[in-house]
């Protein structure tokens, strides 16, 4: 078996086997615990530019189904796993996981402790790290990773390049992607309504054209900072419709209501994180990922009032506003898989945009 390394910046080397493509990227080496849903964690747009690694350690049982993309071109730049399964057992499978990674360009490494990294990531934050060839020189390469920076156009590889729609006869909502998931089509599909999704640096002036009766800010990669023509266009946006952010499109509102988002020490990447509604003083289950969190002491002054905290960490996962139509989550209530606990956002939103409409 060919033997592949993970390359930490701070000079760890992990050597193992390697599966999946040969390409290598620097990224933000990242742990994800969720057991399951591997096809639609490395599908997720929102993991562009991370080196995913799973906490689960057998990976790959499954294989590759056409039935569960998160889109069709997956994004990811290295998945870490401490087990690979060569041979799926489902019955959907259609091909194997490493041949996937061979025909998206994804590079992949199997037979290291991930356990080992997971506490070092836990203890010292996320690390950039590139997968390298067994022979590859170590120390030009972690003087390299020292060296670099993360990559800031996430957003503007994954978003639309051009307008589209999903017709539906029900409520007309405008998508701006900026790292949209195949989930959240599928909940506005189910609920009839009739969608338009545009690119992150759609104006204002050209949104309100559409006449939408309200406007989603998607999920995506990066930080809110990258993309500033979102933040003015939602800026813009503020208290004329009923407005959904999620994830990064949750950053985005909150910075376009004056608030500050950070970088988080290690962020939140899972499958079923704990957090609890505020207004039903109930803890429900939720899927996530997101590097950066809203700074609770920035509030002041923005009108946004928080409505979910995590349990893990108390940070700050759902706001809505005193004045405007305006729901916004951390977390992905559209996960598939799940939990999918939260997935009546979907149906409020909805509910708000109708009593909207009927004023």
């Amino acid at each position: 078996m060919k033997k592949r390394r993970l390359i930490l910046e701070d000079g760890s080397v992990y050597e193992g086997i390697a599966f999946g493509a040969d390409n290598y990227r620097m990224g933000e080496l990242i742990f994800q615990t969720g057991m399951s849903g591997y096809q639609e964690i490395i599908s997720d747009l929102s993991y562009y530019g991370q080196i995913v690694m799973m906490t689960y350690p057998a990976m790959g049982n499954c294989g590759i189904n056409r039935d569960d993309f998160e889109s069709i071109s997956p994004m990811v730049f290295g998945f870490v796993v401490k087990e690979y399964c060569e041979e799926p057992s489902n019955f959907r499978s259609d091909m194997t996981l490493d041949a996937f990674m061979k025909l998206k360009g994804i590079p992949g490494i199997a037979d290291i402790d991930t356990r080992e990294i997971t506490r070092k990531i836990r203890d010292h934050g996320t690390l950039k790290a590139i997968m390298a060839d067994e022979d590859a020189n170590v120390e030009e390469v972690v003087a390299m990773l020292k060296n670099s920076e993360l990559p800031h156009d996430g957003v503007q590889q994954v978003s639309t390049q051009k307008p589209f729609p999903i017709p539906s006869r029900g409520a007309k909502v405008v998508m701006v992607d900026i790292g949209t998931k195949f989930a959240v089509i599928r909940e506005f599909n189910m609920r009839g309504c009739d969608l338009v999704v545009v690119p992150y640096n759609m104006s204002a002036e050209d949104i309100l054209a559409i006449h939408p009766d309200g406007v989603v800010f998607s999920g995506g990669p990066g930080a809110p900072e990258d993309i500033p023509e979102t933040i003015a266009t939602c800026k813009a946006l503020l208290g004329k419709l009923p407005m959904l952010g999620i994830g990064l499109g949750h950053e985005v509102i909150a910075c376009a209501c004056g608030a500050k988002v950070v970088k988080m020490k290690v962020g939140h990447h899972g499958n079923s994180s704990p957090v609890r509604n505020l207004k039903k003083n109930k803890i429900e289950f939720t899927a996530q990922n997101h590097g950066y969190e809203i700074a609770e002491d920035s509030l002041d002054g923005t009108g946004l009032i928080v409505t979910y905290k995590a349990l893990n960490d108390n940070s700050i996962e759902g706001c809505e506003h005193e004045t405007y139509p305006l729901l916004s989550f951390s977390f992905e209530p559209e996960a598939a898989p799940g939990a999918d606990d939260c997935n009546y956002i979907f149906d409020d939103f909805c509910k708000m945009m109708q009593e909207r409409s009927a004023e």
